[in-house]
């Protein structure tokens, strides 16, 4: 009897830490207004201030890009457990496994696209420039946003069709705007991608801004980047499971260059 209470007590504790755990693994802040907040509310369990302005952040790592005087560090929303102790998230870079970017002339150094490396995290809120030349240093959006994925110009010399890769630019897929009016910037907004050249200048959308990016792909024959993304066709800012996917394809020699394929 005391051995099945024994696993009633476990079972019940891994299921209220799976709970909790959830709670933590929400992408996202508030962003109402700092009049309307309370002091109670500041201090939800999960971490989200109701300011998104006001929350703090911390830098993770420096990013080697394949431009010496060019370096990136990731800034990540400092969140809180129930004890109160602080934590951010890591920086995960996608890989890829797949045979053609492993094969002779072919040498992507298991980067997910030839010449950009892609790095993603928890409450990942936004990305600072370095120029080591100049000493001058900027991030990348004035104010938080969510980024899902950062893809930069990668430390290690790749290869496409036996040519030498260099990539000159940065893309950035991202939630940057409460398009859904619930009071968050998460993931249930629309998601867009952005171009911004390597001195992190000149922002713009690949994608038209009224869709939502579901996934991409890779054309190693044209180095393309295929953008699968939703129409958000009932303009309520978010993407429902109806509505119609597009496909939009990327120039990766020239990003400018793109346009709807499907």
């Amino acid at each position: 009897m005391n051995f099945l209470k024994s696993i009633s007590f476990l079972t019940a504790f891994i299921v209220l830490a799976a709970c909790t755990s959830d709670k933590l693994e929400e992408k996202g802040f508030r962003v109402a207004s700092q009049e309307s907040t309370t002091t109670e509310e500041t201090n939800n369990i999960d971490g989200f201030s109701k300011d998104s302005l006001l929350f703090e952040t911390r830098p993770s790592n420096v990013l080697l890009t394949g431009i010496p005087k060019y370096r990136i560090s990731t800034i990540y929303k400092v969140n809180y457990r129930e004890d109160q102790t602080s934590f951010i998230g890591e920086n995960e870079l996608y890989g890829n496994d797949k045979e053609i970017g492993r094969t002779n002339g072919n040498q992507w150094n298991y980067n997910f696209m030839p010449g950009l490396q892609a790095v993603h995290g928890y409450n990942l809120v936004n990305i600072s420039h370095y120029n080591t030349e100049t000493q001058t240093q900027k991030n990348f959006f004035e104010k938080p946003v969510l980024i899902k994925t950062f893809y930069y110009p990668s430390f290690s010399k790749d290869t496409l069709n036996h040519k030498p890769v260099n990539r000159n630019y940065y893309l950035v897929s991202v939630y940057n705007e409460d398009t859904n009016k619930d009071g968050s910037i998460n993931m249930k907004d629309l998601r867009r991608l952005y171009y911004f050249d390597i001195d992190a200048q000149n922002k713009k959308p690949l994608i038209p801004v009224n869709y939502s990016v579901v996934k991409s792909e890779y054309d190693p024959a044209n180095d393309y980047m295929y953008v699968f993304a939703k129409l958000d066709a009932n303009k309520n800012g978010t993407s429902d499971d109806k509505e119609a996917v597009h496909i939009f394809w990327i120039d990766l020699k020239a990003p400018e260059r793109n346009g709807r394929q499907y």
